[in-house]
């Protein structure tokens, strides 16, 4: 039998460091070494990753937990070389739902949960620069925009709840309207909005041209409060608040 060539070699190595329940090393690689490198590469995605995601790990428990892992690094082919990325590449493959998740049932929350976990570390992490410091004086008559160190976020489930001792079956009927930012020492901040705070930020998104008097007027009709005084007077106050806190901005 013809020995094998190095690219056959780390096939086989690779083949086993993904899935060692279903493949067997190099013929000719020392056994013991060979569990060695499993062991580093398993335990390495499970630490590196463990980090980001510590209440879905609570809840899994250890076992499920590296079953999770297991079923990631079998299943997935990751884009990026960068470690930090790796996080990001992990809830797109729990939301992309592949057939290797399906082997056993997990919480229903689990895809938002770990979305909601990431941004935490992506917000630290972001490269992006706080908005220009303005006058709240100009907010009803400029263009308004939205930090990008400020993400306002919808989910279905409860995320900001959810933990050891608190595992809903069913999703509420509302949503989860959630403000995640950083704020200037880098540390980031979770906030409920109401649904008229969480649509004004995704107006604002939507209709970039418009001044924040005519954003408060587009937000009174949809809401019903067309012409209402206490509704505009509401309304400058919410802006007046998020752009205390860095939230939103003039548009330059």
């Amino acid at each position: 039998m013809d020995k094998p060539s190095l690219h056959q070699q780390q096939d086989a190595l690779t083949r086993y460091l993904r899935d060692p329940e279903h493949c067997a090393p190099p013929v000719e690689m020392d056994a013991a070494r060979v569990e060695v490198y499993r062991d580093l590469v398993f335990n390495n995605l499970s630490l590196l990753l463990s980090g980001t995601f510590p209440v879905l790990v609570r809840i899994l428990g250890d076992e499920d937990w590296r079953s999770l892992m297991r079923i990631f690094l079998r299943d997935y082919r990751a884009r990026t070389p960068k470690f930090g990325e790796i996080a990001r590449e992990f809830v797109e493959f729990l939301a992309a739902e592949p057939q290797g998740l399906s082997e056993r049932d997990w919480p229903p929350f689990m895809v938002e949960l770990a979305h909601y976990e990431w941004v935490e570390m992506a917000l630290q992490q972001s490269d992006d620069e706080p908005l220009p410091a303005s006058n709240a004086g100009l907010l009803l008559e400029r263009p308004l925009r939205v930090s990008p160190l400020a993400w306002p976020l919808a989910y279905g489930w409860p995320v900001h709840l959810v933990g050891p001792d608190y595992r809903p079956d069913a999703a509420p009927e509302q949503p989860t309207l959630l403000l995640v930012r950083r704020s200037e020492d880098w540390s980031v901040k979770f906030s409920e909005l109401s649904p008229l705070a969480w649509r004004l930020l995704q107006r604002i998104a939507e209709f970039p041209l418009l001044n924040g008097g005519a954003q408060l007027d587009g937000l009174a009709v949809e809401a019903g409060a067309a012409g209402s005084t206490a509704f505009r007077e509401n309304g400058l106050a919410l802006l007046r608040q998020m752009h205390a806190e860095g939230v939103l901005g003039i548009l330059a």
